[in-house]
């Protein structure tokens, strides 16, 4: 039998888009294939094929009529790609047969159209591509070995090859056929002396991805790492690999990305074979997955390190089964054995090795989290396990979703060691005063869940209408995530238990923008919890991981009760920790702080905490916004302002700046708006009259800051 390097099948195609250097980065699909059989032996050529190939999507870029010169008529009465691969393996069988040959090589003038476009089309097509295109000779490089001078690789083309070897120029209309004469004149010349150059050497294509385990001190080139964004939060590593289908991924080499939570965020590390691989995928930027766009950037191999890299013994046996299917088991109970999951999995879906193949995630000191890895010997039995998504163990439903030798790692590094993201600060948890959050079970306090990320503090009064009213002064906390963005939750103390209920009746899945937000009434304790790191579920409430109960329940009490000054706060353009905070306006002013320091506050400062926590931001309120109580649809705006003077400073009020008002408000009117509140009658001067506004200035006694 002859050998693949015995009969080369010179091959070339183009797409309705772009062609030539950029073949395969507008998804476009293929249009026209033109191929040629070159015997190696005996130096002969056969016949020339030219072969029209219908797309799905009937459109042509202007760039592709003026090089190929096809019309859409023309492209109408072709053949769809599938019966123009089933012409071309026939073609090239009974060519092979006259020939006397049973085997042959394509023979391309660069990657581009086997890796590009061929291998991308066909799997979104679903179509089985024959195994002749998962190995194919690269001119360019066979050319480049013979003529290392010739310039580089990516600039050479057939006619540019064919120009340096000084063989006669080609004038051919029809499009494709000069391209494929030129490459088979250049691999005759190659043939000949002096080169006498044999092509043994060919590109080749993976069939199918291989899982595998990453050590964080295995040696990763940065320069073959990419970030791809934009994922469906349920695509696995197989999905990802098929979306860069004809480049060869390293093994193990995708390594899905977790938030804070452990859920998918939508990215992916990948880590391919070379350099040349990577950069081809970067030609993908912005393809489809689906309706999906996928953003795709390069990467380093500290970042993918930091992702799929592990040191744990017990992760590495259990990842050291190869060509396992990896199934995700999340809301496991704490109390689960593995006698549960095998009975709950069923005969239906064994797991591989029994025993062996579950692996239990758990805290540093030994706690469960409620999440297990399970390990399926094929496809059909990993199927079955996932139609049993949300079905009850226990007392609970359990979660089954695809997963990846990368997410195993994750998951096991975000329980285990430091934070995966080494470009975020270390955490700094920020001690919040008793005064302002209790630990009582008594349910005063009301959460909101599902707020839009742009949601501010405005919008959360707004949202509660009259309610705003029954908050406890400073008593509205947003709460932010590690990267100090919000996390779409919020807490609020009201003044009593009753007022609460009230409003987790009346504003629970009420509208705020574009978005329903539920609304809960839980305790101070709760809220304590959540703020420090733990989460509140239906399951009740989950400690912060890394602390112990006696740390997180109780703080030490004040040894002084704060100053009357330190109640004060200041604008929202200072926020806590992690936010950077600003120096204040003013010298004169008394220094301000929200988290004032407390005997107990270095020590949860320095932790080095190993989860990912949620950060409370700064206390607020009505009043610390300038909002005040008004009736039912209407809020009247005011902005803590600036003493003008230090001897005003020195008085025992604040001093407050209405804007807005009507031009021909008097004094009584702005009395009666304030009507309930507390003023001191000989310290309100004047009523200034600026440009299309009317501005006032009151100075409130102390006791209304702490409205």
């Amino acid at each position: 039998m002859a050998s693949h390097s015995d009969t080369l099948v010179v091959f070339f195609g183009q797409t309705a888009g772009a062609n030539g250097g950029r073949l395969g980065s507008d998804e476009r699909e293929l249009i026209l294939l033109v191929w040629q059989i070159v015997d190696l032996q005996e130096k002969k050529v056969g016949k020339l094929h030219r072969c029209l190939v219908k797309p799905d999507t009937l459109e042509l870029t202007e760039e592709c009529k003026e090089e190929s010169g096809l019309t859409l008529e023309e492209l109408c009465k072709a053949e769809p790609l599938d019966r123009a691969l089933q012409q071309f393996q026939q073609s090239v069988s009974s060519e092979l047969q006259a020939l006397g040959r049973s085997s042959y090589t394509l023979c391309t003038d660069g990657p581009l159209l086997i890796r590009q476009a061929f291998h991308p089309e066909a799997s979104k097509k679903n179509l089985v591509l024959a195994d002749c295109f998962y190995s194919f000779v690269d001119l360019r490089k066979e050319f480049h070995k013979c003529c290392p001078n010739a310039g580089a690789m990516k600039d050479l083309c057939a006619s540019a090859m064919a120009e340096y070897l000084c063989l006669p120029s080609l004038m051919e209309k029809a499009a494709g056929v000069q391209e494929v004469k030129a490459m088979v004149m250049v691999i005759l010349h190659l043939l000949s002396k002096p080169y006498n150059h044999k092509f043994t050497s060919c590109e080749t294509v993976k069939h199918k991805f291989e899982t595998g385990a990453c050590s964080k001190t295995e040696a990763v080139d940065s320069e073959t790492v990419i970030r791809a964004r934009g994922l469906p939060w349920q695509s696995s590593d197989q999905d990802i690999a098929r979306f860069f289908k004809g480049l060869n991924i390293a093994k193990g080499g995708v390594a899905l990305c977790l938030n804070a939570q452990g859920r998918r965020n939508g990215e992916a590390l990948v880590r391919f074979v070379s350099q040349e691989h990577r950069d081809l995928a970067l030609e993908r930027h912005k393809h489809h997955m689906g309706s999906r766009y996928i953003e795709v950037y390069k990467a380093t191999g500290e970042e993918f390190l930091k992702i799929a890299g592990g040191t744990s013994n017990e992760v590495a046996q259990f990842l050291s089964k190869e060509n396992q299917v990896i199934i995700r088991m999340r809301g496991l109970p704490f109390t689960a054995t593995p006698e549960d999951v095998l009975g709950f999995l069923g005969p239906e879906c064994p797991v591989t090795d029994g025993r062996e193949g579950l692996l239990f995630v758990k805290y540093p000191d030994g706690r469960p989290t409620g999440d297990a890895f399970v390990l399926f010997a094929c496809e059909e039995y990993a199927q079955n396990a996932i139609k049993k998504h949300k079905e009850i163990l226990g007392k609970r439903y359990i979660e089954l979703f695809r997963s990846t030798a990368a997410e195993v790692q994750q998951v096991l590094n975000r329980y285990m060691s430091t934070p995966l993201i080494s470009t975020l600060p270390p955490p700094i948890l920020p001690v919040i005063p008793q005064p302002f959050i209790a630990t009582g079970s008594t349910r005063d306090c009301i959460r909101l869940r599902g707020l839009p990320y742009t949601a501010t503090i405005e919008d959360i009064l707004e949202f509660m209408g009259e309610f705003t009213i029954d908050i406890k002064p400073h008593g509205v906390h947003m709460v932010l995530n590690q990267q100090g963005r919000p996390s779409g939750d919020a807490f609020i103390q009201m003044k009593s238990s009753e007022r609460a209920f009230l409003v987790a009746q009346k504003c629970h899945k009420k509208m705020m923008k574009d978005r329903y937000v539920e609304v809960f009434q839980c305790s101070g304790e709760e809220m304590s919890f959540v703020l420090m790191g733990g989460t509140l579920n239906r399951s009740g409430l989950s400690p912060p991981p890394c602390l112990s109960p006696p740390a997180y329940t109780t703080f030490p009490a004040p040894t002084a009760v704060f100053p009357a000054e330190a109640a004060l706060y200041q604008t929202p353009a200072l926020l806590a920790t992690p936010r950077t905070p600003q120096a204040p306006t003013h010298a004169a002013a008394p220094a301000l702080a929200y988290y004032p320091p407390q005997p107990h506050a270095q020590l949860y400062m320095n932790m080095n905490m190993n989860y990912t926590a949620y950060y409370p931001s700064p206390p607020v309120s009505p009043t610390t916004l300038g909002y005040f109580a008004a009736p039912p649809g209407t809020m009247a705006a005011a902005v803590a302002a600036q003493p003008p003077s230090t001897q005003m400073l020195a008085q025992p009020g604040a001093l407050v700046r209405m804007q807005g008002l009507p031009f021909n408000t008097g004094v009584k009117d702005i009395l009666g708006f304030f009507q309930g509140y507390q003023y001191a009658p000989d310290d309100y001067s004047s009523l200034i009259q600026m440009s299309d506004q009317a501005r006032s200035l009151i100075q409130p006694p102390k006791e209304w800051l702490c409205l």
